[in-house]
């Protein structure tokens, strides 16, 4: 593994009986790269991540998440990662303030840290008015920049957004974008998975997964010349086909 990358997979694969989820996948992320991982539903995407997280033990190949093997020290990986999936890992039941603090503890965080954190997320999201309502009662909007915050309470290297965009409308995708590029300008390494093309050229480098494999990966300018394309929706079709 490179010491700027912050992710490195060489032959990545899970099996599930005689049906192949991830084929032989090899790729790179660089520290504080955004990195789009496209594909229909059903390419083997979230497969793929719970591999890199540490959720699922790979059937063969090898692999590294912020320098820990992903077959020995998923434990130590799970404490270098966010992870944020599309249904955005919130108790709807507990508040703003309480989702915060129940995330800080679970992450090991200490209690003076988790005061800090917690005044910070609130501060920064503009939630004070709204920091003892149910996270139930939310807009969507506000529901997924809350989880991307909590995903990133710990501060660590690597923020994995599974689909986060999923369902939401156009204006507020763009918003969430918005955060993603902060988040990466303070050196936090982005690794997101959206089936939206649309949503590819926001990223540094895409890949793009076909029936468990990576048939393209490169810059998004990169691939539409490649493919003739001009848009990052030919250049999947063209794939997908």
């Amino acid at each position: 593994m490179e010491n700027n990358d912050a992710i490195h997979v060489e032959k990545l694969t899970k099996k599930f009986g005689d049906f192949t989820a991830v084929n032989q996948i090899s790729f790179s992320v660089g520290k504080g790269e955004i990195f789009g991982f496209l594909g229909a539903n059903g390419a083997g995407k979230t497969t793929a991540i719970k591999m890199l997280i540490g959720l699922s033990k790979p059937s063969g190949g090898k692999g590294q998440t912020a320098g820990y093997d992903l077959f020995t020290e998923t434990e130590k990986v799970k404490k270098k990662i966010g992870y944020m999936s599309q249904k955005f890992s919130l108790y709807e039941d507990l508040t703003v303030y309480e989702n915060i603090r129940f995330f800080g503890g679970i992450y090991g965080l200490s209690r003076a840290v988790i005061d800090t954190k917690s005044r910070e997320i609130i501060s920064d999201l503009n939630l004070q008015s709204i920091r003892n309502s149910l996270v139930g009662s939310l807009p969507l909007g506000w529901k997924q920049r809350l989880a991307f915050a909590i995903a990133m309470v710990h501060d660590p290297d690597i923020i994995f957004l599974d689909e986060p965009t999923g369902g939401v409308d156009p204006a507020v995708r763009r918003q969430f974008w918005e955060s993603i590029y902060a988040a990466s300008e303070k050196g936090r390494t982005i690794f997101v998975t959206t089936h939206y093309m649309d949503e590819a050229e926001y990223c540094d480098r895409v890949s793009i997964m076909v029936a468990g494999e990576i048939k393209a990966l490169d810059t998004p300018d990169a691939l539409k010349q490649q493919f003739n394309a001009v848009s990052m929706d030919e250049v999947f079709l063209k794939l997908a086909r």
